[in-house]
């Protein structure tokens, strides 16, 4: 962990270091749910003041990022429950909404966007217990942390992720994404 220690750290001394640390990935997050710009921007709004609002409840049982993974998902688990979510054809690229390429070579920058693209597409396609495991393995957390973000055994996670892993091979294989 980076910064100062959380106990002498102000609350939003230690919201800013948390967005600092973690906002692309709740970003990624976000859009994993979200097609639209605008939508995604509010659904992003709203994971970042559930954060601020939860950080005086945080006791150190998990790390920071599990925390804030597990607010994210937990918004975002919310926010298609109500309904947000539109169910049209879904936009490609904004789930590994990534830092410009530094590569100059412009084909190899379109094979690489046009194959985020597809992945971004097959992840939107799940139903969102599995988008959930998928975009959590997608940000490097390990099966023990996915578990204990999303409130299920390490199993379920394998299991979870075995199945996404099926739907998606079907979806490449049929053509299924854009």
């Amino acid at each position: 962990m980076t910064g100062a220690p959380a106990d002498l750290e102000s609350r939003d001394e230690r919201f800013a270091r948390l967005l600092r640390e973690h906002g692309a990935a709740l970003t990624r997050l976000a859009s994993a749910y979200e097609r639209d710009a605008d939508d995604r921007e509010d659904l992003m709004q709203e994971i970042a003041f559930a954060v601020w609002r939860a950080l005086p409840l945080y006791r150190g049982e998990c790390s920071e990022r599990t925390f804030i993974f597990r607010i994210g998902h937990n918004r975002a688990v919310t926010h298609l429950a109500r309904g947000r979510v539109r169910r049209s054809r879904l936009e490609a690229g904004a789930v590994l909404e990534a830092l410009p390429d530094p590569r100059p070579d412009p084909a190899a920058r379109t094979l690489e966007a046009e194959r985020r693209a597809r992945l971004a597409d097959a992840v939107r396609r799940l139903r969102p217990s599995l988008r959930q495991v998928v975009v959590l393995v997608l940000e490097g957390l390990p099966h023990a942390e996915i578990a204990e973000v999303l409130g299920i055994s390490v199993n379920a996670v394998a299991i979870r992720l075995t199945r996404a892993r099926a739907e998606m091979t079907a979806l490449f294989e049929e053509g299924g994404t854009s």
